[in-house]
């Protein structure tokens, strides 16, 4: 196999190229594949044949990966509410494969929450990030993690309505606890606005998890598990509570769950389980990065709060002892390829979780990118990686132009 600056074109210098090697796309694989890109789209996708023999070919090729849920990564934070530190993150991620990255923020004082989404929002006009992502206020103080809990609230449809203008249609998902008095209010106002709902840090039982996570379904929005597992009461055989409720939902299709395969958050075992009960297209992989992500052991900055690296495991550390676990140090690449090598998810269904399912998620009324993202069609914007055999990332395109 060919990987290595010989096969990759010069960065802007044609406008149209073919990418060739094993291809996956949302039909299936094409063991020898041709990928010819005119602009910023995917033009052609194809069986290599005669012809092509000048192609080199390149290991593996998928779409560019979609992080749904990530709150920064290089040092830089999303949460900060510096442009240069949101635009420094973005491309941290970008170089190790995550071409649509989605600003996840986290709960702070009313001001700093604001100030916060709208500089993604600035963001996400400039083509630097996918949308705006927020975790809280309205989480369960008990169930809160990496939350600050000095700034958790209950839910104000006042307030969901301030986020949401301040995201000026960038707003993608909002976590919250559905038990908290007021929630499905807000949750009726987010789907009003075709904005996801994500239940997590959260105390509540399976019914309440179950009533929130179907609640846009007459509207054709499915609900979402936030990091399925974390933030939430644990699965138990008389009191199921919210992970039973998202995976039966997720069965039937009335809901997705996000994972943060890493290791640290999940056992793969439970990561395996999950794929084994769940249809395809149901499994959103995120990386839940924070700024650490890429970076040495340390101290780092998780909104408000100061978070402990160590050994690549971050944590709230409050009188030197660890309270929570703060996010995680790794890019959607790792997940995709831990997820492939050791909970034994076939490379498609991988790929999907970090590309198609999310990407349909940026939007569920279909506002979305334009071209669209996440898959390798016709049409397409030409965001692809060339990986290696271990799932490496070697090469990253975005809208067409090779950026590592």
């Amino acid at each position: 196999m060919e990987t290595g600056e010989n096969v990759r074109p010069p960065s802007g210098t044609r406008p149209d190229q073919a990418v060739r090697g094993r291809v996956v796309t949302p039909r299936g694989v094409i063991d020898d594949g041709i990928v010819t890109v005119v602009s910023e789209r995917i033009a052609e996708v194809r069986p290599a044949g005669p012809g092509d023999e000048g192609v080199p070919r390149s290991g593996v090729v998928v779409p560019g990966y979609v992080d749904l849920h990530c709150h920064g990564g290089g040092g830089a934070s999303f949460t900060s509410a510096v442009p240069e530190e949101t635009a420094a993150a973005a491309d941290h991620h970008l170089r190790r494969g995550t071409t649509s990255v989605v600003a996840g923020l986290v709960t702070d004082t009313s001001d700093r929450m604001l100030a916060a989404i709208e500089t993604a929002a600035e963001a996400a006009d400039r083509g630097e990030v996918a949308g705006v992502l927020v975790e809280g206020p309205f989480l369960s103080t008990s169930r809160c993690g990496a939350q600050d809990p000095v700034h958790l609230r209950a839910p104000d449809v006042g307030f969901t309505k301030e986020m949401i203008d301040a995201g000026r249609g960038h707003l993608i998902a909002v976590t919250l606890a559905p038990e908290l008095p007021g929630a499905l209010d807000v949750i009726d106002v987010l789907h009003e606005c075709r904005i996801t709902a994500s239940i997590g840090h959260t105390s509540c039982d399976a019914a309440t998890a179950d009533i929130a996570l179907r609640r846009g379904r007459s509207q054709g929005i499915r609900g979402l598990a936030t990091h399925l597992f974390n933030g939430m009461p644990p699965l138990h055989h008389r009191a199921p509570g919210p992970v039973a409720a998202a995976l039966t939902a997720a069965v039937d299709r009335s809901a997705r769950v996000e994972l943060i395969v890493d290791g640290t958050h999940l056992d793969d075992v439970t990561a395996r389980l999950v794929l084994t009960l769940l249809p395809a297209g149901q499994i959103v992989l995120i990386s839940d990065a924070m700024a650490a992500a890429g970076m040495p052991d340390g101290t780092y900055r998780l909104g408000p709060q100061d978070v402990r690296v160590t050994e690549g495991a971050a944590e709230i550390v409050v009188d030197g002892k660890s309270i929570s676990i703060a996010g995680s140090t790794i890019h959607l690449a790792d997940a995709v390829r831990r997820l492939v090598s050791c909970a034994g998810a076939d490379l498609t269904t991988a790929v999907k979780a970090a590309t198609e399912t999310p990407a349909e998620l940026i939007n569920p009324a279909g506002r979305g990118c334009e071209p669209p993202i996440g898959s390798i069609v016709e049409g397409a914007r030409a965001d692809l990686l060339r990986l290696d055999d271990d799932l490496d990332v070697r090469h990253v395109m975005r809208r067409g132009r090779w950026v590592s």
